[in-house]
Parts: structure tokens; sequence; C-alpha cells
């Protein structure tokens, strides 16, 4: 599933091409996704002009001059294609701007979703309303993971993909941070030490950042929208490296698997 780096992307990518651009025809090739489309919803977007293309954690959102905004969910296999040379079979949502531009929002697994809201209400919405604050924003820091962590007895991993607790954040990206902070996956996040939390807080958005800049991680799906791939997995530290050297210590990077997910560090720089 893409996490906040490839959402992130995404909508950098839909930025200038939908922002200031009235949809001069929004066409659904079927009706639902993961769930039924919102009724109506092609004729509320089109003649609608996008004020902004933003993210909330892993979801995509575009603001309209109608006070309605698009709640965009990639799930496992989304995504969105600029300009195709011709319709794919998984083209379920095709978006055409009046510059003649064109967007089809492509999921072959249809694990995505498309919802419509008032943009004055985004953020109670159901899918937001919980979310915790972002990894990039003010909000985030020692502090935060301090009150976060203490007293807890679920691993320090678990913790990070609460979303509750950190918007956006997924497995890739947490296993990267732990390493980066010296933690190891499966410690109690209320014995996680304060001068690690600090490298904690220091290594989440640092790692974010850097998966931005690259793009995100194609592991399978995630593409741009002009079809660029994302490249910073060819730098992970320890993700999907199990029995490969540690890059600091050359002792075999570990897996062990968490709540049915892998996790990937080295036992000996991480505890």
């Amino acid at each position: 599933m893409p996490e906040l780096p490839e959402v992130e992307t995404v909508m950098r990518g839909l930025a200038p091409v939908w922002t200031g651009q009235r949809f001069a025809r929004v066409v659904l090739n079927r009706g639902d996704l993961r769930r039924p489309f919102p009724d109506g919803l092609g004729q509320r977007l089109t003649g609608a002009t996008v004020l902004a293309c933003r993210r909330r954690a892993k979801y995509g959102l575009v603001d309209t001059d109608r006070g309605d905004t698009l709640i965009l969910h990639l799930g496992m296999s989304g995504r969105m294609r600029l300009d195709p040379a011709e319709t794919a079979k998984h083209d379920h949502v095709v978006f055409e701007t009046e510059a003649g531009r064109v967007v089809a929002f492509n999921d072959a697994r249809r694990f995505g979703s498309l919802d419509l809201v008032a943009t004055a209400d985004v953020d109670r919405h159901p899918l937001l309303a919980g979310l915790g604050p972002e990894p990039l924003g003010p909000a985030f820091g020692a502090a935060m993971l301090g009150r976060a962590f203490a007293d807890r007895l679920a691993p320090a991993k678990a913790l990070l993909l609460d979303q509750r607790i950190v918007a956006g954040l997924g497995n890739i990206y947490v296993c990267e941070a732990l390493f980066e902070a010296g933690i190891h996956p499966a410690r109690a996040g209320g014995s996680v030490a304060t001068a690690r939390l600090k490298a904690l807080a220091k290594a989440v958005p640092a790692v974010l950042e850097a998966a931005i800049a690259a793009g995100g991680s194609s592991l399978r799906d995630h593409a741009a929208p002009d079809g660029t791939l994302g490249y910073f997995q060819k730098g992970f530290q320890v993700y999907g490296r199990a029995g490969e050297p540690c890059p600091r210590c050359g002792r075999p990077i570990e897996r062990i698997v968490q709540s049915g997910r892998s996790s990937f560090f080295c036992a000996h720089d991480q505890r």
C-alpha cells in the first residue's frame, strides 16, 4: 500500500495539472472501487475548479471552488495516469480538464476509494477524524512521542504504525526510521530511552523527506502521475534486506513478523 511519501509524490504531480483548472468532464467507468462512489460524483465534479491538491496521512485531498473536497485513497494498486496514450483496462475514473489534460485513476485490485465531502467538514470525516499529527508537521517531535510511548507495553513499531498516534507512517518507513534511531522494533514503547526518542523524532521526518525527494518507493505499482518510478528502495538500509549485511556493523539483517507484517532490523545496532 502506498505510504506517505508515495501519496505526497502523487499529489505533487497532480498539483500543477489540476490546481486552478476546471474539470470539463469526469467519467466513471464503474460504480465503485472499495465501496460505492458518492451519488452524483461525476456531475458534482464536472465544472468545478480545483483550488488545491494536498495530502493528509495516506489520503490525497483535492479542494474545489464548490466547497467540496475529493478524498482520494490509492489502495493497494491505485495509480493516477497523466495524459495516457490510450485507455487501459483498469482506468475506472477519468478526469478531463478544460485545458485538455487527462488523468485516469487506474486500480487493478480495486482497493482504492473516492469520497466527496464538504471542505469545511473534511477533518471530521470518518477517514480523517481520528488521525494523529503529521510526522512532517510542527506537532510531531520528541515530546509528542514521549507522551505516546509513556508506560506502553506495545512494541515501538506498532505504536508508530498506529495512525491515531502518527498519521501516514507505514511498514517501510517505520523500519527505516527505527534503524536510524537504533530502536529494536519489538522494544516496548515505555522502555525506549529519552535519547532514543529524540533520535527517532529526527529520523522519522528525515527518512520521509529523503523518500519524497526520491519519488517514493516503487516496489510494485507506485509511480508518479507522469509515470516516473520512485527509487528510494535502492537506498533501503534494512527493509527487505534480511540476510544481507548491516550497513553499519556488517552483521546480517534479521526479519521477524509482528502483527502479520515483516520487520527488518539489525539486532546489534537496534536495542
